[in-house]
Parts: C-alpha cells; sequence; structure tokens
C-alpha cells in the first residue's frame, strides 16, 4: 500500500504542475524598469475616523504620484502640492486590512493598511476624604504628562475618557499635584524605579481564534503556505506589488504562491504574506528572495539581509585601548575615574574585529556610541549631587564632523569599517541629534536655532522629559535643537549624511528620538534613501531610542523614518519575568505578543539584553543591587558583583530569549562575560578580555553558542513564531521556516520540570538535535522535555 504521506506528496505535486501549466503564459508582474519604492513599506495603522499620510514616507519624489485608491473602504484626497494623502472613513466598516493602491507613471503599488484597534476606556476617581481641587492623571498612554489629561468632575466622583489600543498600561492618578495609585485598581506593576505603577488591561484578544500562518514547502518555486483557523481574507506582496489574485490560490487550507518572473531579476526581494478572519489578523510572513528563488540556505545570507543582524553595543571609551598614545583623560580631581577617559578608542576596536572576537559571538553589526569631538573640560551634572563628568560617553558634540583626537581619526575610522565590511560587520554610528554642546559652532553662530532655557513661568526647561519633550535641555551646557526651522533640519540631516558619505558606514543609532522632530527624521530618511538609489547599495539601517509606550515608539517606526526602536517595553517585562521567581511566564509571552500587535511579526526591534542607561541585568540577578534602591548611588558607593551565582542562569535565560525571538538581538558589551555593574557610570566598565573567571568563561561560551544556534539556522531569522506553552514557570514555542524548525524551552522553577507540548507534525518524525543540557522524547506529535532548575534548551532539526 502505497505510503500516504507519499500520496499527498504526489497529489500536491500534480495539483501544482497543473496549475503552472495553465498559467505558464502569463507570470510577469507590470513592473518599472525603475522602482519608486526602494524598500518594503511597512504596514500602516490607522487612526479613528482620518489619517494623514506623509507621501515621501511611500514614494521618495512626490511629484510622480498619479493618484490613491483605498476603495470601497476609504475616501482619499492628495493635497495640491503631493505632500500628504488623506484617508477618511466613508460609513463602509473596514476590515483588519486592506490595501491602498498607489499609482505612479501608470504603474500600480500597493501598501498594506492595518484597522485601528482603539477602543475609549473610562478611568473613574472617587475621593473618600476631602473634595480635591485637582484630579489628574499620567501614564504610558500620555507621555507622563498629568498635565495632558484632566480629569473632570461629576456627581459620582472625577473621570475622562481617553482612546487606547488594546493592552497594557500603567499609570498613575495625580491628585492636588500628589502621585498615587488608583485606589480602586488593585493591579498594580513594578516601576523599574523601586516602586509601583497601577496597571490596567485593555482589549484582550481570543489568540486561540486567530488564524495562523506556517511556512510549509517549496516546490519547483512554489511556495506553500499552511493556514490554521480559515483566514476570512490573504494578502500576498513581492516587493511593493500584489500578487494575490494572479498569482496564488487557496485550496485545502493551503495558499500557494508564484514567485513572479520579475524576481529572478533582482538580487534581493521579499514576499510577505498576511491574513485575518472575523476574530481579527494573523501573524505575518517574511520570506526572502534571491534572484527569484526562496532563499532556504544560510551561506545565502550577508549582512546586508537586516533580519539577519546580531547587534553589539560597545561603548568607544571602554572597549579596549588599541593606541596608547591617545589616552588623554580630563586633567581635573574633581572629576571621578568612573566618569573619565580610561582609554579605549577605534584602534581598539579595529584590533578586535581583525582577531576574530566578534566572528566568535556570531556578531554581524557592531553599534559604537559617539564618536564625535566631545570638550576638554569636565562639567558638572545639573541634578543633585552635582557631580563632574567628562565627555567619555561622546554624547556632548562639540562638533558634528570632527573625530575625537581621543579615539583616533578619520583614517583609523576609515580602516575600522574596511576591515569590518571585510568581515561581513556593519558598522552603525550612534548620532547626536537632539542637542549641541554650547561650544559646538552650530550654538556659537546661531543661538537662535535652539530652543529656550528659561520656560515663560520662570522653571529652567531642564530633563522636563514627557512635559516639554520638544525643547527640554537635557543639562544647562547642552542647548536643545529647534527643528521648528526648516533651516535647521537640513543643516542637521546633511550632517548625518556627511558620515555615509565620506565614510560609508552602514546606519545609525540614533539617541533621544522621541525628543527630536518627525521633521528632522522624515527629511534625513528621504536623503538616505536617495542615497542608497543614486549609488545603488543597500538602505542603510536605522534604530532609534525612545523610553516611553508602544504607541509613542511606533509612531518613528515606519518607512518615512525609522527601520525600528529598541523594545524597550518588552525588556523591562522580560527583565522582571527572568527576575523574579513569583512572576509567570504569562506576563512576558502577553508583552511579546503585544509588540507583535504594534510593529509586525518580523520587526527589525532591537531585543537588548542591556544598555549604558540602565543597570545591568546581572547586578540584580545576582543579588547585590536591589530593585528598591538607587542604581546611580549604589554604582558611585559600592563595588556591586555576582553574589549569588544562580544570577548567571538567569543571564543566559535572558540571552537565550533575545537570540530566538523575532527582532534584531542587541548584546550590550560584557553581558556576554556577566559582567556586573549598577547605575551610569558604573555599568559603564572597561570591558575585560583576560583573565576571565570559570563563571565568565561559562557565560561567554553559552553566549558564543546562542548566537551561533541564530546565525545557522534559517527559522531564527525569518521563522514564523508559535507559542505553544506559557504558565508560572515554563515556557516553550516554535519558529518554522519551511524544513528548517528550532523549539525553545524555558524553566525558571527552582526544581527540575517535565512538561509536554504538541509538535507540527512536518517536524515530529525528522531527526532533531539539541544544545544544552534538557531531556526530550517524542512520541507521535508530542514531545516531553526535562528541564534542570534555571534552564533553557533549544531543539532544532538538524
Amino acid at each position: 500500500m502505497m505510503n500516504r504521506k507519499l500520496i499527498f506528496i504526489l497529489t500536491g505535486l500534480l495539483s501544482i504542475a497543473l496549475w503552472l501549466v495553465s498559467c505558464k503564459q502569463d507570470n510577469h508582474l507590470n513592473v518599472p524598469s525603475q522602482i519608486d519604492i526602494t524598500d518594503n513599506i511597512i504596514p500602516i495603522s490607522l487612526e479613528p475616523q482620518q489619517t494623514i499620510i506623509h507621501t515621501n514616507d511611500i514614494l521618495m519624489d512626490e511629484s510622480l504620484l498619479d493618484s490613491v485608491s483605498a476603495r470601497p473602504f476609504l475616501n482619499t484626497k492628495i493635497s495640491d502640492d503631493k505632500k500628504h494623502i488623506t484617508l477618511s472613513e466613508n460609513g463602509t466598516p473596514l476590515p483588519p486590512l486592506l490595501y491602498l493602491k498607489i499609482y505612479c507613471r501608470q504603474y500600480e503599488y500597493s501598501v498594506l493598511l492595518k484597522r485601528s484597534q482603539k477602543v475609549s476606556y473610562e478611568f473613574k476617581f472617587v475621593s473618600l476624604d476631602t473634595i480635591p481641587h485637582k484630579v489628574q492623571i499620567a501614564g504610558d498612554f500620555n507621555g507622563w504628562n498629568p498635565k495632558n489629561t484632566l480629569m473632570l468632575a461629576d456627581k459620582n466622583g472625577y473621570k475622562c475618557n481617553i482612546v487606547l489600543n488594546p493592552g497594557k498600561y500603567a499609570y498613575q492618578l495625580v491628585v492636588d499635584d500628589k502621585w498615587m495609585l488608583d485606589p480602586a485598581n488593585p493591579q498594580k506593576i513594578d516601576n523599574n524605579m523601586g516602586g509601583f505603577n497601577s496597571v490596567i488591561n485593555i482589549g484582550q484578544k481570543k489568540n486561540e481564534k486567530l488564524p495562523k500562518l506556517f511556512t510549509l514547502g517549496v516546490v519547483n518555486n512554489m511556495i506553500r503556505i499552511k493556514t490554521l483557523n480559515k483566514p476570512k481574507k490573504f494578502f500576498v506582496l513581492w516587493s511593493n506589488f500584489d500578487l494575490t489574485d494572479k498569482f496564488t490560490k487557496y485550496q485545502d487550507d493551503i495558499i500557494e504562491i508564484k514567485i513572479p518572473d520579475e524576481a529572478y531579476y533582482v538580487n534581493k526581494s521579499t514576499i510577505r504574506v498576511f491574513s485575518y478572519n472575523d476574530d481579527g489578523t494573523s501573524n505575518d510572513i517574511l520570506i526572502p528572495i534571491k534572484n527569484g528563488n526562496v532563499v532556504k540556505n544560510i551561506a545565502d545570507i550577508d549582512r546586508y539581509d537586516k533580519a539577519a543582524m546580531i547587534m553589539y553595543f560597545l561603548m568607544v571609551d571602554r572597549f579596549f585601548d588599541g593606541d596608547k598614545n591617545n589616552n588623554y583623560p580630563v586633567n581635573d580631581k574633581e572629576v571621578d575615574f568612573k566618569a573619565n577617559y580610561q582609554g579605549g578608542d577605534l584602534a581598539g576596536i579595529d584590533q578586535k574585529i581583525k582577531q576574530g572576537y566578534f566572528d566568535k559571538l556570531s556578531v554581524n553589526t557592531l553599534w559604537i556610541s559617539p564618536i564625535v569631538q566631545n570638550p576638554q573640560e569636565a562639567y558638572i551634572e545639573y541634578p543633585a549631587p552635582h557631580r563632574k563628568y567628562s565627555g567619555y560617553h561622546g554624547y556632548w558634540p562639540v562638533s558634528s564632523s570632527k573625530i575625537d583626537y581621543r579615539f583616533g581619526d578619520d583614517n583609523t575610522l576609515q580602516t575600522t569599517i574596511d576591515d569590518a565590511h571585510n568581515k561581513n560587520i556593519n558598522i552603525l554610528i550612534d548620532f547626536v541629534s537632539n542637542h549641541v554642546h554650547e561650544k559646538h559652532p552650530l550654538y556659537q553662530q546661531h543661538k537662535d536655532w535652539t530652543t529656550p532655557l528659561v520656560l515663560p513661568d520662570g522653571r529652567k526647561n531642564i530633563r522636563l522629559w514627557d512635559e516639554e519633550r520638544l525643547t527640554t535641555w537635557f543639562d544647562t551646557f547642552l542647548p536643545d535643537i529647534d527643528y521648528s526651522k526648516p533651516e535647521v533640519v537640513s543643516a542637521m540631516s546633511d550632517s548625518a549624511m556627511f558620515w555615509i558619505n565620506k565614510f560609508g558606514i552602514d546606519g545609525f543609532r540614533h539617541d533621544a528620538t522621541k525628543h527630536v522632530s518627525e521633521d528632522f527624521w522624515r527629511a534625513l530618511t528621504l536623503k538616505i534613501k536617495k542615497y542608497a538609489r543614486d549609488k545603488k547599495v543597500n538602505i542603510p539601517y536605522q534604530i532609534g531610542e525612545t523610553f516611553g509606550s508602544r504607541d509613542l515608539i511606533r509612531s518613528y517606526v515606519n518607512s518615512g523614518e525609522q527601520n525600528a526602536q529598541f523594545d524597550f517595553n518588552l525588556y523591562f517585562d522580560m527583565r522582571n519575568v527572568f527576575l523574579n521567581d513569583n512572576l509567570p511566564f504569562t506576563n512576558l509571552s502577553a508583552s511579546l505578543n503585544e509588540s507583535f500587535d504594534y510593529y509586525g511579526w518580523h520587526s527589525l526591534m532591537g531585543n537588548i539584553s542591556g544598555n549604558h542607561d540602565l543597570p545591568r541585568f546581572i547586578a540584580y540577578a545576582g543579588e547585590d543591587l536591589k530593585m528598591n534602591e538607587d542604581e546611580k548611588e549604589a554604582g558611585w558607593t559600592r563595588n556591586i558583583k555576582v553574589i549569588n551565582k544562580i544570577g548567571y542562569k538567569k543571564l543566559s535565560q535572558l540571552m537565550a530569549y533575545i537570540a530566538t525571538i523575532p527582532g534584531v538581538p542587541v548584546i550590550y558589551y560584557g553581558d556576554e562575560i556577566g559582567m556586573p555593574g549598577a547605575g551610569d557610570p558604573d555599568n559603564r566598565r572597561m570591558m575585560v578580555f583576560d583573565n576571565l573567571n570559570t563563571d565568565q568563561q561559562n557565560q561567554f561560551e553559552i553566549t558564543q553558542q546562542l548566537f551561533s544556534i541564530r546565525k545557522n539556522n534559517m527559522s531564527l531569522l525569518y521563522g514564523d513564531y508559535d507559542l505553544l506553552k506559557s504558565d508560572k514557570n515554563v515556557m516553550a514555542y516554535g519558529r518554522y521556516y519551511f524544513d528548517n524548525a528550532a523549539f525553545v524551552f524555558f524553566n525558571k522553577d527552582s526544581k527540575s520540570v517535565k512538561f509536554k507540548v504538541n509538535i507540527p507534525k512536518e517536524y515530529a518524525s525528522v531527526s532533531l538535535k539539541k544544545y544544552f543540557s534538557g531531556k526530550f522524547n517524542i512520541s507521535g506529535n508530542e514531545l516531553l522535555i526535562e528541564l534542570p532548575p534555571h534552564s533553557f534548551e533549544i531543539i532544532t532539526t538538524r
């Protein structure tokens, strides 16, 4: 009797062959010789009622725009200067996903639109004691600025309505200027500063009913996508061209996709798949294409594949001293060693590149802290206790184009970049656009190009992070740049382009993104895209830093501004769950799903192990630093160490998580060895390469193995994400990319655990490989895993 699997395969082959024959004469798209849109357009999230799109977010040259359409769901209008497209609801019920059709020179492009999920939520407050004069609310939804939301009095107390996306929101009430938890809400969350905030969860989705998409196989270059929970409609895009009708077929819960002939003439492109049913949207699929063929071999991946980036962040002065001749710490007895230059430089980075240090960690992208000239002198920080610092960190620019002589010169930088590129490594530089130092020529020659230091009410506008988000100064000697002036936008975006034009860097990490006008981000990104088009090179990558709600962060993640931001909300949830034995994994899996909702399932968001503004994870996990203490003062007054070695196991779990979820993992220098440190500047100690102790060496080897696994498995770069189990102490998920799969398991309990998960039948009968200390066996499609305390396991197809 013929094997059932063989019958299934033969039936599928016959179906595909008949379809190919019937369509053989027409496998072409109507594509111009010069594409007007040079990168995948990130799906646009609609606002309720009306959405205004900047045309340059989609097209580099708005004059090419002929017309747009979102019929029958939305009315569309193009402004007279073609700079904006307005989409307005017309009463027709909107589906969860729909296309905006863009017509340029008679060619049709398709941009995916996502229906707004926002709902109105009513906050209430009843005072049982005195009648307050003023009640406000501050939280993730309004930039933590109580002035933005006043609660109005009625006969039952105070209330306000806020329109919010589904998700988790932290907040506090501000009653007569006194901050407090919501007495009517027992739910609270750690505020990562030693206290708590009230928290609400809005609009939880029924995830078990949502459609799911999985990459099933490729037969004769025909892509097959398996679906669960039957999609009502699906969308398929090659680059920004719609394939849904002409190149696809849906039958027996399988989507079959033909690759258009035009893809064979393009070195690299992608196919993206989206879908929805009545319960909401599915995950999305991202498939890399090389010269018309699906990329399945890891050898076809290089540093230009942004989804395959493994990033390493280092502070130049604190990494490695490669040239003793440029060591010039500030000669000031008031400056502590921790706040002074310690000798790291570009030559040191270059030496480690050539020695293969980053190769050992599978790193293919380096983000280096600012390298521009900083002041010769030290400065006293405005907030108490008014310590004195040098500009060792690079964030006080007195020039936007000159390299700090303490780090090297133009030749050193160019050599470092060239050596990195020869090793298949990208170089991102940290660009400071929010402010300059008071000695910078911009401020010396154009004081009117900066915002006022003193507010109309007489207060100094210093570090009012949320209240004066776009105008606040970071310190008395750091004037904030005023981007309301077009000439300032032009000058500063030219300054950023200088580094791309002269040195050929591969992109930017952008400091303090939320404090800079979106006019600047759009101007810079447009210049970058035009540079890439004219030079016929890969579009440089941009990732920004924004502390705030996911809604705020997402506002900068679009095709006209930045590729990504660091996902701090996910990091804080990750940190809390891995640190706190009492917090369940369900918190973390819910947080990741929320990030998927906001940024997509294959975003380029940065998943960090830590950074230079936060205490090191192992300082908490090693139990020397407490969550309820002042982390900065701890770093100044104590030598923070790893007291409890369980901290290394918890750090390894965090590393395993960022190494295996979608997004771009970012290793903060020193985390690969478990280097401790409290708050800034203690979290910026000089990197240690030699004489590692046993725990540090073991941590390095685990980190090395984790990112080698990621680098060598397509499923961990482009794979679908499938949550298999999540409860208090255990979590499991799968990543699938055609015939390559990875299964990831965690146990945060203090004792060994065994548990079962069901895995897709396609992978249950193939040879599997484990990498760490777990044990497993398979019966049918049921996988039984046994994990030691505080451990993880990764199992992949061989």
